[in-house]
C-alpha cells in the first residue's frame, strides 16, 4: 500500500498537474479545433514553465542545501519553491492571453498561481497539500469548461475520474503521513476556490 501511495504522488506530482490539464483541454474542450502541432507546442511550453522550470530550481535548492529533501516534505523548505511555482504559473496565464486563449484558459493557470501563493503562506504555519490543490483546480477547470459551454464532449466521466484521482491521491498523501485529513481537504478546496472563484467573478456572474 505504501508503494502504491508513493506511485500515485509521483503521477499526480502538483507540477505535473498542469501538463495533464492541457492534454484533457485539448481533447474536451474547444481548444480541440486548433491543430494537433499547435496544442501540443502549447502543451510542451506549459510543461517547460509549469514542471521543468519548478523542478530545476527544487534541485539546484538541494545541491545548495537549502533544501533537504527534493519531495519537499519539510513543511519549512517549502517556500521558495512554492514561490516558484506561483510565479511559473502566472506566466503560463500570461502566456496563454498572449496567444488569445479562451480566457478560462488563462484564468486557470491564474486561479493555480492564486492557490499556489495561498499556500505558500499558509505554509509557514501549517503543512496544505499541494498535491489536492492543484487536482481540485484541475476538477474546478472541468466545472468551468461545462458551465460556459466550451465542453465537445460529455465531461460526466471525466468528472467522475478526475474525482475519483484526487480522492486516491488524498488518501494516499494521508496514509504515508504526509498530511492530516483537514490538510488535504483545505488544500483540494484551495485550489478548486481559487480556480472557480475567479472564473466566476469574471466570466460567469
Amino acid at each position: 500500500m505504501y508503494k502504491i501511495s508513493r506511485i500515485l504522488s509521483t503521477i499526480f506530482s502538483p507540477i505535473l498537474i498542469p501538463t495533464y490539464a492541457m492534454i484533457l483541454i485539448g481533447q474536451v474542450s474547444v481548444m480541440n479545433y486548433l491543430p494537433a502541432s499547435t496544442l501540443w507546442t502549447v502543451t510542451g511550453i506549459v510543461f517547460l514553465l509549469t514542471a521543468i522550470l519548478p523542478a530545476l530550481s527544487i534541485f539546484a535548492l538541494f545541491k545548495l542545501g537549502m533544501v533537504s529533501d527534493p519531495g519537499l516534505n519539510n513543511r519549512t523548505e517549502r517556500t521558495i519553491p512554492y514561490f516558484t511555482v506561483t510565479v511559473c504559473y502566472a506566466i503560463s496565464g500570461w502566456f496563454m492571453q498572449r496567444m488569445g486563449a479562451p480566457l478560462w484558459l488563462p484564468l486557470f493557470f491564474y486561479g493555480g498561481a492564486i492557490a499556489s501563493l495561498v499556500n505558500t503562506v499558509v505554509n509557514r504555519w501549517w503543512k496544505i497539500s499541494a498535491h489536492a490543490a492543484a487536482l481540485g483546480g484541475l476538477i474546478a477547470v472541468l466545472f468551468v469548461i461545462a458551465s460556459l459551454h466550451q465542453n465537445l464532449v460529455s465531461l460526466d466521466w471525466w468528472y467522475c475520474g478526475t474525482i475519483l484521482a484526487t480522492g486516491a491521491v488524498m488518501t494516499a498523501r494521508v496514509y504515508m503521513r504526509r498530511h492530516t485529513l483537514l490538510q488535504v481537504l483545505c488544500g483540494c478546496a484551495c485550489g478548486f476556490l481559487s480556480v472557480w472563484a475567479l472564473n466566476y467573478f469574471i466570466l460567469l456572474n
